[in-house]
């Protein structure tokens, strides 16, 4: 294979051949193990046979490179990292939001919803909206959210207690470590 020269631009992928700079390199061969050598001497092994010499280990003393195909290291590369970014879950967080004279029906729907987020892995803000004479009963709306989170302590732990915040009383459930 003929040396490659890297196109302007793509910075994160490894020097490849001649843009190695280091004037030693510890050298991985694909048979018989490794050894240090000059830059020269690491690029005539790469070539005898007939691949690349590709830079993994750059912050190493010396460099460590290795001789393989390198459109197929990158091929790896990019399916390790697809791989990855599939399995990583992003937690969101989902608001439902009650009035302190909410019917029990309604109460019971919303928590199965709040159920369904919490084993889903995402945490719920809930959020007691008070308006107008609504002030004259906190406590309620403190009681809801406890009620909540009592129908839900099998699957979330409770992240903030239940406390003011204006007009509105708010508490954080997440899902719970044992699930």
């Amino acid at each position: 294979m003929g040396r490659r020269r890297r196109p302007r631009g793509n910075d994160d992928r490894p020097n490849v051949n001649d843009e190695i700079r280091a004037s030693k390199v510890r050298v991985i061969k694909p048979d018989e193990g490794h050894e240090i050598v000059p830059i020269d001497r690491a690029i005539q092994i790469a070539e005898s046979y007939d691949l690349d010499l590709v830079e993994v280990a750059p912050d190493a003393k010396p460099p460590v490179c290795k001789v393989i195909d390198f459109g197929k290291f990158m091929y790896e590369k990019k399916k390790k990292e697809k791989e990855a970014k599939k399995k990583q879950h992003t937690v969101q967080v989902k608001e439902l939001r009650f009035r302190p004279n909410t019917d029990d029906h309604d109460l019971e729907f919303k928590t199965r919803h709040a159920r369904e987020f919490l084993e889903g892995g995402d945490k719920v803000k809930a959020t007691v909206q008070f308006r107008g004479r609504d002030m004259l009963y906190t406590e309620r709306g403190k009681e809801l959210l406890l009620d909540l989170a009592e129908e839900l302590e099998d699957v979330s732990e409770i992240e903030s207690k239940p406390n003011m915040e204006g007009r509105r009383m708010i508490m954080m459930l997440s899902p719970s470590k044992k699930n």
